[in-house]
């Protein structure tokens, strides 16, 4: 069963601490899905990742593009994984449990849950997938940042 991650933002925004997580999977050569629940954000994080530093990029694509099961990361509003992730990161109250439960769907490493601690909302919406995950079996973490932003284990 995949590990589940829970990835509590509040000190840098998504916009900030996404890349630098999306950096480190590539650099253990991991295939990467990034789930979101809307079109906006998915171009949002297109550009995003062209752009997030002046010297650099990270190589991605999303349906809209040739060879999707190519592409090292992967943007998507489905569930679709065809470059066979190893890890993948859930944005904007995206659901875990449905791609969990299929294992076509399923990255073969980590599920990464990433919400806004600002967003009571997004708080809630987390909480609530914590529980489901919880009585499904799945192993669950807790990860929130330090006053540098470094990533400290909580539970």
């Amino acid at each position: 069963m995949t590990d589940v991650w829970f990835y509590h933002l509040q000190r840098l925004p998504l916009e900030s601490a996404l890349p630098k997580l999306l950096e480190l999977s590539l650099a253990r050569d991991w295939r990467v899905v990034v789930q979101a629940t809307s079109a906006r954000r998915l171009e949002a994080l297109d550009d995003l990742l062209w752009s997030y530093a002046g010297d650099s990029f990270l190589p991605h694509g999303s349906a809209k593009d040739d060879d999707p099961e190519t592409q090292p990361i992967f943007l998507t509003i489905g569930r679709d994984n065809p470059n066979h992730a190893h890890v993948r990161f859930f944005v904007e109250n995206a659901e875990l449990s449905p791609v969990l439960a299929d294992p076509a769907s399923a990255p073969e490493e980590r599920a990464i849950l990433m919400f806004d601690g600002n967003d009571e909302a997004a708080v809630q919406a987390a909480r609530a997938q914590w529980r489901q995950l919880k009585t499904e079996g799945h192993t669950l973490s807790y990860w929130r940042q330090s006053e540098e932003g470094k990533w400290e284990k909580q539970a």
